[in-house]
């Protein structure tokens, strides 16, 4: 006796006819019969009442279809188990924009991990649109992006906002601009600028507050940590959202500082995203729930700032 043939069975009840069963399965009639008829001899009982018009279940079939339901669900819990018990030891694939990365993302995995050691996490650095494609193919599990006040994300991609926050421009301490308050693009237009790659929310943002005037490029940064390190060593300012740069070890250490910029710069949030309409294994939403508390926990730090 296999499974398949009680979900034959099954199908056969549901659908009224042999005929209409092999059509919702895919298989031939002749096929369907052959099975069932193996069934038959094993179990001695006729399942079919086979007629000209067409075969359907048997009087003796529905006293035995109660049992043949209940092996069929204890199968499929069976399958659920191991599904969930192989997504016990799977990789989670995150992709990323590098945003908040050692404030947010590594605590989060780091709390994580402790509770699910045996699940790896898979760290991508992606731009946003990579990340947005591969959630919806399915390749991804979970990504972090950075995204403008007004935008939105594709219609297949669910959102969880993490943390609200504004762009600022980063520089080194001792810049002398570092002793004002607020930049203005007057301020900083004649500066070295590193920009964010295009592609990037903030090289978006830039164009959009310097206008045509641009200050002069001097590097092009895939990604925050990168731009962050490169002003690090004086080549220049960055813009940046202020989470990125707030309570980075960078600026802790007294490598870099950020600054208000001028105007009422749009909101920048950094969200999580996942496949919409599909269900998330249980250790995709324990990394997931680790993300939104360690976003509580910094928001609550940051506030003061």
């Amino acid at each position: 006796m296999r499974i398949e043939q009680l979900e034959y069975i099954d199908a056969i009840t549901r659908h009224g006819s042999l005929r209409r069963a092999s059509e919702h399965l895919h298989i031939s009639q002749p096929a369907l019969s052959e099975s069932i008829m193996r069934l038959e001899r094993e179990l001695g009982v006729t399942l079919l009442d086979r007629r000209r018009s067409g075969a359907r279940i048997s009087r003796r079939g529905r006293d035995l279809l109660p049992h043949i339901v209940d092996a069929i669900d204890a199968v499929q819990r069976i399958r659920a188990a191991a599904r969930e018990q192989a997504a016990a030891a799977r990789v989670i694939h995150v992709g990323t924009v590098q945003a908040a990365s050692s404030t947010l993302l590594i605590p989060a995995v780091r709390r994580f991990r402790a509770a699910s050691p045996e699940v790896t996490v898979e760290l991508r650095n992606m731009q946003q649109s990579e990340i947005f494609a591969e959630i919806a193919a399915g390749s991804l599990d979970l990504g972090l992006v950075n995204v403008l006040e007004g935008d939105d994300v594709p219609p297949d991609v669910a959102r969880a906002d993490l943390i609200h926050g504004r762009p600022v421009a980063v520089l080194t301490p001792d810049h002398p601009l570092a002793a004002r308050d607020t930049l203005t693009a007057d301020d900083l237009r004649p500066e070295p600028f590193v920009e964010m790659r295009p592609g990037y929310l903030m090289n978006r943002f830039a164009h959009r507050w310097f206008g045509p005037a641009m200050p002069e490029v001097c590097y092009t940064a895939d990604g925050a940590e990168l731009g962050k390190a490169l002003v690090a060593q004086g080549i220049g300012f960055t813009l940046l959202p202020d989470f990125t740069v707030m309570g980075h070890p960078l600026e802790q250490s007294g490598m870099i500082t950020y600054r208000a910029i001028d105007g009422e710069p749009p909101t920048v949030t950094l969200v999580a995203c996942t496949r919409r309409g599909v269900p998330q294994p249980e250790v995709v939403r324990g990394l997931h729930a680790a993300l939104v508390r360690r976003a509580r926990d910094y928001t609550r730090y940051a506030a003061p700032a």
